[in-house]
């Protein structure tokens, strides 16, 4: 294991670019706050998305609420309990950690961390930050496959989400 440090070469409000020698090579590194993805169901078994502009992509995307954890964040759930809220106005109680995955370990260095919670309501508008803007779909949670099918949902991270909601589901029968 090497123990030179990175350096950090470059850093946004999102990450930091960071580089190390080694070997006669350079690696680099995006450090990263770790990441949220919420499914959340309503009492009639639909789920929140959101729908968004994505600029890696140039194109607007079908996914869960989700984001980065905020320096003010104490936890995980914490972190998806306020994007939850923040990128669709909807809440709940029931909450279930799903589990948790590193997003690309060869050149990021968080985790995405993804929840369950059930029995969501609308109580808030929507408040994003200054760099988005989403708008709620509710879609039948019969519906999803399908979508992940035909392409509407193409965003990994939300597959990843479904794919642990999905094995949870499975243990349960």
């Amino acid at each position: 294991m090497p123990d030179r440090p990175f350096r950090p070469e470059f850093s946004t409000r999102i990450f930091t670019l960071a580089s190390r020698d080694e070997g006669g090579a350079r690696f680099w590194r995006l450090e990263c706050p770790d990441w949220i993805n919420v499914i959340p169901l309503t009492p009639a078994g639909e789920v929140v998305f959101v729908r968004q502009f994505r600029h890696g992509i140039g194109a607007e995307t079908l996914e869960v609420p989700g984001g980065q954890m905020d320096p003010g964040d104490s936890s995980p759930i914490e972190a998806a309990r306020r994007e939850l809220l923040e990128e669709s106005g909807y809440a709940g109680d029931d909450w279930e950690p799903l589990g948790w995955v590193h997003p690309n370990p060869a050149i990021l260095t968080n985790r995405c961390h993804s929840f369950l919670v059930r029995g969501v309501r609308a109580v808030a508008p929507i408040r994003n930050d200054a760099d988005e803007r989403t708008e709620v779909e509710l879609v039948p949670l019969v519906s999803v496959p399908d979508l992940i099918r035909t392409g509407r949902i193409t965003h990994g991270l939300v597959l990843n989400a479904f794919h642990f909601f999905l094995l949870k589901v499975a243990r349960s029968q």
